[in-house]
């Protein structure tokens, strides 16, 4: 199991292809080896994966455009391999319970195409997710249970997890086989106020968090802090790496 960035993180370092390097400089003097892009301006492959090797990094997972992957999956995913990344993910579906039906209509031929061509989409959570449909199930649990192991995986997120009312961990075992890839953020709170916080900083008990990722044969634990409350976010994504490096991680 090794340590990520997931460059959502510095996302507004990464809109031009300046920026992009200059951030693979940045996480790899961090000792980061591993990366996922997400919120980046467009990159050509070929060229990402030329700056990938300068800097010893792998790119193992994206978020990548909705819009792109609904209109030409298998173009995508040729786009993926040019990289070397098997993961491409969806960050978010926007009011996820009330359109679920919608959901799976328009993503499954994009799953099926994925795996035509030797990848694996990703659904990444927030909160909603845990909300049940009508027949009792918490939508990610039904979507676990619709949708096969080699047509979707999950990159399950603890501050997430934490905020929808579950237990991380007890999630994450929940989904074992199907976690290649998990987020990792921690959490803080202040009376109702719930602000994300580098990992070891915050309530999340990430020693269970991490048993549970090996138990559930995870391969990347990818650092991801959405907003840092005013701390530059590079210095955020360091606490989290040298937390992660001190409990044994690299």
């Amino acid at each position: 199991m090794r340590i990520g960035a997931q460059l959502y993180t510095v996302r507004e370092f990464c809109q031009t292809n300046e920026g992009i390097e200059e951030t693979f400089q940045r996480v790899a003097d961090m000792g980061y080896e591993i990366v996922q892009m997400s919120g980046s301006c467009p990159y050509e492959g070929e060229w990402l994966q030329e700056m990938l090797n300068k800097y010893h990094l792998k790119c193992v997972l994206t978020h990548y455009s909705p819009a792109e992957m609904l209109a030409d999956p298998v173009q995508v995913a040729k786009k993926h391999q040019l990289f070397g990344c098997r993961h491409i993910g969806l960050g978010s579906f926007k009011s996820i319970r009330e359109q679920y039906d919608a959901f799976r209509e328009q993503y499954m031929p994009v799953m099926e195409k994925f795996r035509e061509q030797g990848h694996l989409f990703m659904y990444h959570n927030h909160g909603a997710e845990f909300e049940k449909l009508p027949n009792g199930k918490p939508v990610i649990y039904d979507m676990r249970d619709t949708f096969a192991a080699d047509l979707m995986g999950f990159t399950l997120d603890t501050y997430w997890i934490q905020y929808g009312g579950m237990v991380p961990d007890r999630v994450i075992r929940d989904f074992a086989g199907r976690v290649p890839c998990i987020h990792l953020k921690d959490m803080g709170i202040t009376g109702k106020e719930h602000r994300m916080l580098p990992v070891g900083s915050g309530t999340i008990d990430f020693e269970r968090v991490l048993s549970a990722c090996e138990d559930a044969k995870t391969e990347f634990v990818l650092v991801e802090q959405d907003h840092c409350n005013g701390e530059n976010p590079f210095d955020c994504l360091k606490k989290s790496y040298d937390y992660l490096h001190s409990l044994g991680l690299k």
